[in-house]
């Protein structure tokens, strides 16, 4: 009955984790055998462990990455000047506690969507924030948020995140809202959180995609100078093709995306 009870109230506080250590540990014999302080220690452990779970989980969620992608999966075996150091660099996440950016240029299907989803994941595991957006997307998405008033309630979510994914940078000509909507969103985040671009063009011809001269350089400015930059080339890793067992050729569409 005792035991009944205090199931209830670890239930009641929330303490679910902990609530399924003391069952474990209730259905595990010899477990008296431990002294108090290693069955107190047990539980608070797996209590955290559960927490911490659950809050990633959450975060994993709100990111919205568009790809299952992990850091410890990259492939370097494709030759596409993928520096290996770089990569090892920002695997420690210091990036994002420093608020540096992280650009991804080269061509279509090179994997660089893969590579700032893995970048992202890593950075949720580590406790941050994250959001996947499609560049065109994304300035769709704040021209209907002007449109209704929700603009500045907009712009306040994405300066809070942690790390911001803007895919596909430079897919379609920008006009001059758009141009002032980057620059507010880059300027909010500027020291304070960081942004992970890719692109299909090198960032020197980024001046001409954004357009306005003075705009263009208030947004390099904030965008540029402290990123890590992954300049990628080669060929397309999409529909790359292996030998299975049954040594026939099988493509492999997760494998070259990475």
């Amino acid at each position: 009955m005792l035991n009944e009870q205090t199931h209830q109230k670890l239930a009641a506080l929330n303490l679910w984790g902990m609530d399924a250590a003391f069952q474990n540990y209730l259905d595990t014999p010899g477990g008296d055998a431990l002294g108090f302080d290693e069955r107190f220690g047990m539980l608070v452990d797996r209590e955290w462990n559960d927490r911490q779970e659950r809050h990633l989980k959450r975060r994993l969620q709100a990111a919205k990455l568009r790809e299952p992608a992990c850091i410890e999966d990259i492939n370097f075996r494709h030759p596409r000047t993928l520096d290996r150091s770089v990569v090892q660099r920002l695997s420690t996440g210091q990036w994002v506690r420093n608020h540096e950016n992280i650009i991804i240029t080269g061509p279509t299907g090179i994997g660089k969507t893969w590579l700032a989803c893995a970048f992202a994941q890593h950075a949720c595991r580590e406790g941050h924030s994250s959001l996947y957006c499609r560049s065109p997307r994304l300035l769709h998405d704040i021209a209907i948020a002007r449109a209704d008033g929700t603009y500045g309630l907009k712009l306040a979510r994405l300066a809070k995140t942690d790390v911001l994914v803007l895919d596909e940078w430079g897919l379609a000509p920008l006009g001059d809202n758009e141009r002032r909507d980057i620059l507010e969103i880059l300027d909010d985040r500027y020291g304070r959180r960081s942004t992970i671009v890719t692109s299909q063009y090198p960032v020197k011809k980024w001046h001409e995609y954004i357009g306005d001269p003075t705009i263009a350089d208030s947004i390099l400015d904030r965008l540029v100078h402290n990123a890590h930059r992954l300049e990628l080339t080669g060929r397309t890793m999409r529909g790359e093709m292996v030998k299975g067992k049954d040594t026939k050729t099988i493509a492999t569409d997760k494998e070259a995306r990475k």
